[in-house]
């Protein structure tokens, strides 16, 4: 049997795509049990393309490939019982918000303060140095999105999901971006 591929991981490639002004990019094999698919809820609801095709059981779970195409993201309120589904890839939704038009309200979402680090200081901290423009609130964040990012020295605060974000922020960045504590992705990927 396949052990399908785990969607929080396969996330990253997914904003990497959409943000992109020309990509296309597709995981195979890609776990999709509902409880995990949150992250495709959000970037669909954000006007990401993104298809779901080869739909398949393996092992008792479902499995397919998701296909995702460059796309013009739109801000949205991101809350209540979405939270749950998206809570360890908020940070990359904030960075999804930076290319989106509008803002993008992420909120309800506390519990981000006692992840591996504060994670709603610290992303809005390390976006803005690359020019981002985030207002932090007790339980999440304001991002204004459609202002281009410039290349920065960050740091990952030795949180792997912090660090990766900051990657696929530094693709559509000008200029060089250096990450600080990169290697802290060993955490979770491969």
């Amino acid at each position: 049997f396949t052990i399908p591929g785990d969607i929080s991981s396969a996330a990253y490639f997914l904003v990497a795509a959409a943000i992109h002004p020309d990509a296309r990019i597709v995981v195979r094999g890609c776990g999709v049990n509902p409880t995990r698919t949150g992250i495709i809820d959000a970037l669909v609801a954000m006007g990401a393309k993104i298809r779901v095709e080869n739909e398949r059981l393996e092992a008792n779970e479902p499995l397919a490939d998701i296909v995702v195409e460059s796309s013009k993201l739109r801000g949205i309120e991101i809350g209540g019982a979405m939270i749950p589904r998206v809570i360890d890839e908020i940070p990359l939704l904030a960075v999804a918000g930076c290319f989106a038009s509008g803002k993008t309200v992420i909120k309800d979402a506390a519990e981000l303060r006692v992840k591996e680090s504060d994670r709603i200081a610290t992303v809005s901290r390390e976006l803005t140095k690359m020019g981002a423009k985030i207002e932090e609130l007790p339980d999440g964040m304001i991002i204004y999105g459609g202002k281009s990012l410039s290349g920065a020295e960050v740091d990952s605060h030795l949180d792997h999901r912090l660090a990766m974000s900051l990657a696929i922020a530094s693709l559509m960045a000008e200029g060089e971006t250096v990450i600080n504590h990169a290697q802290v992705v060993n955490v979770s990927y491969p």
